[in-house]
């Protein structure tokens, strides 16, 4: 497959890959993923005649990370910034789970950019946090505050990290803290309004395993975004398009061809 190259946007160095030629698809990966888990779904779609745009969003893979932390709109401003680049009126889209997001915002925000979209496993419904999860927060902020609001800053400190490294998921764990700001801001925004916007034909593929965004969010979408319907591969789990990259491909090349 084609090597890499980097470009700018928004004074930002990202690793950006062009695979195929035809009609042109922006593809967006998920969180802490990368252009490379994005080929395996572009090489079959490029032998279906597609101009595959892949790029590593600010923060991840070989991509510079943002000055400051992004919000989802960020990403998505910075995706129309990216068509712009490349003088690409309108595409077809593609989003992996932080892609789907970003689809979501792009389709409703930015119709007149997006000929028809394709998400897989896609994030975007903010699920209400457990009782127990929700009280243990609560306290946790109530204790941190009341140690800073008496100058115990290096206490305070302390426990932010010891709640982190009990409570905190590997992905929030793992990031830096303008990315860890970035995640707080981007999970926090529930984008079913937005789907209800979405005025291009979806087709959500999703995995009948996926634990991090399990299948009834995408029966949520499929109800929620006015034209959409959803496929599901058994016994995939969160990553279903890289599970099943022939079948995703043929499934994205009906739709955007109109068969």
């Amino acid at each position: 497959m084609a090597g890499s190259s980097e470009i700018s946007i928004q004074g930002i160095r990202i690793r950006e890959q062009v695979v195929g030629e035809g009609l042109p698809l922006l593809m967006a990966h998920g969180w802490g993923a990368s252009i490379d888990l994005l080929q395996p779904l572009a090489l079959p779609l490029s032998r279906l005649g597609y101009q595959c745009l892949m790029l590593d969003l600010p923060g991840f893979g070989e991509s510079d990370e943002p000055n400051q932390a992004f919000t989802i709109f960020d990403y998505a401003s910075f995706c129309i910034d990216y068509l712009d680049h490349h003088n690409l009126k309108s595409i077809n889209f593609f989003g992996h789970s932080l892609g789907g997001r970003i689809g979501l915002i792009l389709a409703a925000e930015h119709s007149q950019r997006i000929e028809k979209m394709a998400l897989s496993n896609s994030a975007g419904i903010r699920e209400q946090p457990a009782t127990l999860k929700r009280f243990r927060l609560q306290a946790y902020h109530k204790f941190r505050h009341g140690l800073e609001s008496i100058g115990a800053a290096g206490a305070a400190a302390r426990l932010r990290r010891l709640y982190i490294n009990r409570y905190g998921s590997p992905d929030y764990q793992n990031a830096s803290p303008v990315m860890r700001q970035t995640l707080i801001q981007v999970v926090n925004e529930n984008l079913l309004p937005f789907a209800a916007r979405v005025s291009v034909p979806t087709i959500l593929v999703w995995g009948d395993a996926d634990q991090d965004t399990p299948l009834w969010m995408g029966r949520k979408l499929e109800e929620t975004i006015p034209d959409a319907a959803l496929i599901v591969h058994e016994g995939a789990g969160h990553y279903a398009y890289l599970e099943f990259p022939d079948k995703t491909a043929a499934i994205m090349h009906a739709l955007f061809r109109g068969a």
